[in-house]
């Protein structure tokens, strides 16, 4: 059987105060983080593949909450006291890889107007979450949406066929965008939103069409349209601002599609709602591949290669989000904040990482059977 970007082996523990940079890390910062997951009823997913399970990180979450650890000192103590540093390694033997995200902060109308003319779509009725107990015949395993229609599961809209009006005329238009801000939305899943009357608003994730998410940016650079310097979202963005003519043709390229919702009760201090359904704390909270990791696992990821920090980015991290591209076992996406500086600083980042993962020392060792 060919070895997959989710194998991983582990080597370990570690004592955590070895880890590259542990000693200079803010790990209180990760803490606060880390209390907003202990606050999240957790549910168990069976196609987890490396979890602790409940039973050994429920009471090391719940210690968090009863408490404090409002300094460097004390965070380490309690990570120290409760968790193991386990080395994540492909099977593949190729290196980790961190991305990063943002919340996008642009303009908007509630309605359609001649400059915003791309909404962004609410969920569906007849878009359906799959699973095992559900998924038709032969479909794509891939797939954990669908679109119900006469009693049968069929595989939903793909992003080209909403543009050429598949959801029209259903009352599905949420707002109206910018074409190019909507499809960065997209990337991101969430934003912040200003309107003309001086309002402002969040939108988040509600769903999306299932189909995987492709990169235009890999098609742009082979078709020569741009060059290596352009692989960077403002690379891509600025192409797509300058070609309003091939919109269709390259967005389409991409077919997986978001829907998305009005937050009209949210903490405006901290990020967008995580799909672990907390709010995401900006420097803190990465995204992974959630069929192989529990939400709430602290990971100490170490990529000195990022850029735009005082320190080298050796941190302590939190899974709280997930994301269509975010696919193996050490690979995270870090996010970064809200804001048009924290999309400065997320839009080129595709580096080199090790990853380790803190495991509950009172749990089996990860990638055995608990």
């Amino acid at each position: 059987m060919a070895v997959t970007e989710a194998d991983a082996r582990f080597t370990g523990p570690v004592p955590l105060d070895q880890l590259p940079g542990w000693r200079n890390d803010d790990q209180h910062l990760a803490v606060e983080a880390l209390r907003q997951s202990a606050l999240m009823p957790h549910r168990e997913i069976s196609t987890r593949r490396y979890d602790p399970t409940e039973a050994y990180l429920e009471p090391v979450l719940s210690e968090l909450l009863c408490h404090a650890a409002g300094d460097a000192a004390a965070a380490r103590t309690y990570f120290k006291e409760h968790f193991e540093a386990w080395r994540v390694r492909r099977l593949d033997k190729r290196p980790g890889l961190v991305t990063a995200y943002y919340e996008p902060e642009v303009d908007a109308s509630r309605r359609r107007t001649a400059v915003f003319s791309t909404p962004l779509h609410r969920r569906p009725a007849d878009l359906v979450e799959i699973d095992e107990t559900n998924r038709p015949a032969g479909m794509d395993p891939y797939f954990r949406f669908g679109r119900r229609i006469d009693g049968k599961i069929v595989e939903f809209f793909d992003r080209g066929q909403i543009m050429d009006g598949a959801l029209n005329n259903r009352g599905l238009e949420l707002v109206w965008l910018r074409p190019v801000d909507a499809f960065f939305i997209h990337i991101q899943g969430s934003a912040r939103l200003r309107f003309s009357d001086g309002t402002r608003t969040r939108v988040g994730y509600a769903g999306k069409s299932g189909h995987r998410f492709s990169g235009i940016s890999m098609s742009l650079l082979k078709e020569g349209a741009i060059d290596r310097s352009g692989l960077s979202m403002q690379g891509t963005r600025a192409w797509l601002e300058a070609n309003p003519d091939r919109h269709r043709d390259v967005l389409a390229r991409n077919r997986s599609y978001i829907f998305f919702q009005e937050i009209t009760e949210s903490d405006p201090e901290r990020g967008p709602y995580g799909a672990e359904g907390c709010q995401l704390t900006a420097g803190r909270s990465i995204a992974i591949d959630r069929t192989l990791w529990r939400y709430g696992t602290p990971f100490f990821i170490d990529a000195p290669s990022v850029q735009g920090f005082e320190k080298p980015f050796q941190r302590l991290m939190i899974a709280q989000d997930t994301g269509s591209a975010i696919t193996g076992a050490a690979r995270a996406d870090l996010f970064f904040g809200s804001g048009d500086e924290a999309g400065e600083r997320a839009g080129g980042i595709k580096e080199d990482a090790r990853f380790w993962v803190l495991w509950p020392k009172a749990a089996p060792p990860p990638g055995r059977s608990s």
